[in-house]
């Protein structure tokens, strides 16, 4: 009983929390959490396919889409649905694990899309960390494109040629090397060393 009453005046304390007005939960952030950029000055609190509400109530097109995270739109009904009941039966399991639908996705996958076989991330940044890794299989080089973003992890930042991203982290992943963006020369001189006219 004490538990459940503990319980309650936590869930009571987070309720409360949430009806701040935009400029507390600015404050908020700023004192409590560390910060990579500076958000826009909105404070969101649901969102619905393409829109997204204020703590005020105002609307708003998400364009952003959580940088391509939820191109399918905020709460699509099937989407929660499925969560919800995959969630009430069993939340998580590590890969010391089987379980019994990560294979059903990873055949889905992989018929789909004609790949051999798929390795699922949670993340962008992750699914870029294993691309370089196995980059690193069977090469020690890896070329990326200028102006590039994927994340912030220390391999992510190796690649970027924005000072922001990786000013004062160093020492960076070692062979990492950046071309112009679009530029197919370069990238003939970077994997064959020589010049080579297009024709």
């Amino acid at each position: 009983m004490i538990s459940t009453l503990r319980n309650m005046r936590h869930f009571s304390c987070c309720r409360m929390l949430r009806s701040s007005s935009p400029e507390e939960i600015f404050a908020r952030e700023a004192k409590y959490g560390c910060h990579n950029y500076k958000p826009l000055p909105v404070a969101l609190s649901r969102g619905e396919g393409i829109f997204v509400w204020d703590v005020t109530g105002r609307r708003y097109f998400d364009f952003l889409a959580s940088y391509s995270a939820v191109n399918q739109g905020h709460c699509h009904p099937r989407i929660v649905a499925a969560a919800v009941k995959q969630l009430q039966k069993l939340a998580l399991t590590s890969r010391a694990f089987y379980n019994d639908v990560l294979g059903e996705y990873e055949e889905f996958m992989v018929k789909k899309f004609k790949y051999d076989k798929v390795l699922p991330m949670n993340t962008g940044v992750e699914a870029c960390e294993s691309a370089v890794k196995l980059t690193r299989r069977w090469a020690y080089d890896v070329v990326f494109a200028e102006n590039n973003f994927w994340g912030r992890s220390i391999a992510a930042i190796s690649a970027s040629t924005d000072p922001e991203s990786y000013g004062g982290f160093g020492p960076f992943v070692p062979n990492f090397e950046t071309i112009p963006y679009n530029d197919l020369d370069s990238l003939e001189v970077k994997f064959y060393g020589i010049q080579i006219e297009m024709t």
